[in-house]
């Protein structure tokens, strides 16, 4: 027998359940298939366990730093049991949360198992019963998401290293931590972990930290991990891991300066993320995907194949929260809604949860420069921020691109306290095409962050 709906959704992440919700609250008879955890990445892997205990981390560097601000405490530990349980009863309160939204709302089915295509929208699922359910589909959208990956490193594989996902189910502080990749992902775990008391190592492969970013942000981020007595190699690559009988991992890697070999007793690996369509045979449906296995879809998310799309992580592209979100928003407003709604041209902002945050949105000024502008760069260091000195989190500095013919600003990034916050700012400026002179000129609350504004964008004097 098979099940017929309306539409299947096939991943239950920040894009696929407000979308099964619209397509069931319109009467569309509709199935969400989930292998693993309602929610997706972000509340089960990404966002909320890694942010809340990155709350954990800054408490504990707050408390060392407590003479700073001229308060006397005892000796910090961590606890990194309570720690991990904190997380867990988080994440589960969220997807719990998600579960049961899915579970409420009518023309719905939840459906506990793994999916892969037999056939153009047709579907076979693995229940966690053990039985299997042929499906069927007018509409179906992928919604599978991407996972940590490997690196080609000789003897990685007989390494019992960590990922982005195992590493927070330590229930210990690591002696020394060596992470593999320099991008969002390894930056928030090195100084979190440094933070709990890990010595830590970031190898980065190419010559910068987070290599979309201008060269002098990069550099600023750099010395900002320094700071806090994290090594930070560049231009280093991992040749070959192995661990010896006591369980000391060695990594050797190559370096400007010639071989040299680190050591740690862990190891994780942070670099890259392949797409979870491994799994759902779309040859038999006809899909196409890239090289690298994500999904081929157009500015309006159509696959190749009519009737089928792709949002989130899987199509490639920004991998974050509020795009998966948002590519729901884009298929809604056009199969609801008869709209014509795409993704071209939207603003991507986002944010290193990194402390002091780094957001940025829009181009950098090397984009802005190699797509022909007439880039003016705003630039000022935090400490000229007031609110910044006074409550002594001074690090980072500010800069945003503007385009000298009309006054529009193209970009910035805020590497600050709440950098994530004052990038919003500017965007909400972008979105509404306001020229750089309505944020030098506002009248904004004094000590905010926000009046910093005036003086970032006071490039005529």
């Amino acid at each position: 027998m098979i099940q017929h709906y309306d539409a299947v959704v096939i991943g239950s992440g920040q894009g696929g359940n407000p979308l099964a919700g619209a397509l069931a609250g319109t009467g569309r008879k509709t199935a969400v298939i989930e292998r693993e955890h309602v929610g997706g990445t972000c509340v089960n892997e990404g966002c909320t366990p890694t942010k809340t205990m990155a709350a954990s981390a800054r408490a504990a560097y707050m408390n060392r730093r407590s003479t700073d601000y001229g308060v006397q405490t005892g000796p910090v530990s961590v606890d990194m049991e309570k720690v991990r349980q904190r997380k867990r009863d988080i994440v589960e309160t969220f997807r719990g949360g998600g579960e049961k939204g899915l579970e409420d709302t009518e023309n719905l089915d939840l459906i506990q198992g793994e999916a892969h295509f037999t056939g153009p929208k047709e579907l076979e699922v693995r229940l966690d019963d053990g039985e299997t359910l042929q499906i069927s589909a007018e509409n179906v959208f992928i919604n599978v998401g991407a996972r940590p990956g490997g690196v080609p490193v000789d003897g990685l594989d007989a390494v019992p290293y960590l990922d982005s996902t195992t590493i927070m189910e330590l229930d210990e502080v690591p002696e020394k931590l060596l992470v593999l990749g320099g991008g969002y992902v390894g930056l928030e775990f090195a100084q979190m972990f440094r933070r709990f008391g890990s010595e830590v190592a970031i190898i980065q492969r190419g010559p910068q930290l987070l290599a979309r970013e201008d060269t002098d942000v990069a550099e600023a981020v750099a010395e900002i991990l320094r700071e806090d007595g994290i090594e930070v190699l560049l231009e280093t690559e991992a040749q070959s891991a192995r661990q010896d009988e006591s369980d000391v991992i060695y990594l050797t890697v190559g370096a400007p300066d010639g071989e040299r070999t680190l050591s740690g007793s862990h190891l994780l690996v942070a670099a890259g993320r392949p797409p979870n369509t491994d799994l759902l045979n779309l040859e038999a449906a006809g899909v196409e995907t890239d090289e690298r296995g994500f999904v081929k879809v157009n500015d309006r998310l159509e696959t190749n194949v009519p009737g089928v799309w792709a949002l989130g992580d899987v199509k490639g592209g920004p991998a974050f929260t509020h795009i998966s979100y948002d590519d729901y928003r884009v298929i809604e407003a056009n199969l609801l809604h008869d709209g014509d709604a795409t993704i071209s041209d939207r603003l991507v902002p986002y944010t290193v949860f990194m402390d002091p945050q780094l957001g940025r949105v829009g181009l950098s000024e090397s984009e802005a420069r190699e797509q022909g502008f007439d880039v003016r760069v705003a630039k000022m260091p935090m400490e000229y921020v007031a609110r910044a000195l006074e409550v002594d989190e001074s690090r980072g500095m500010m800069k945003a691109v503007v385009d000298g013919g009309t006054g529009q600003i193209l970009g910035c990034v805020i590497l600050g306290m709440e950098g994530g916050e004052v990038m919003a700012m500017i965007q909400i400026a972008m979105m509404g095409k306001l020229p750089y002179t309505a944020l030098r000129d506002g009248v904004f609350a004094h000590p905010t962050l926000a009046e910093s504004l005036n003086s970032l964008f006071a490039l005529d004097e």
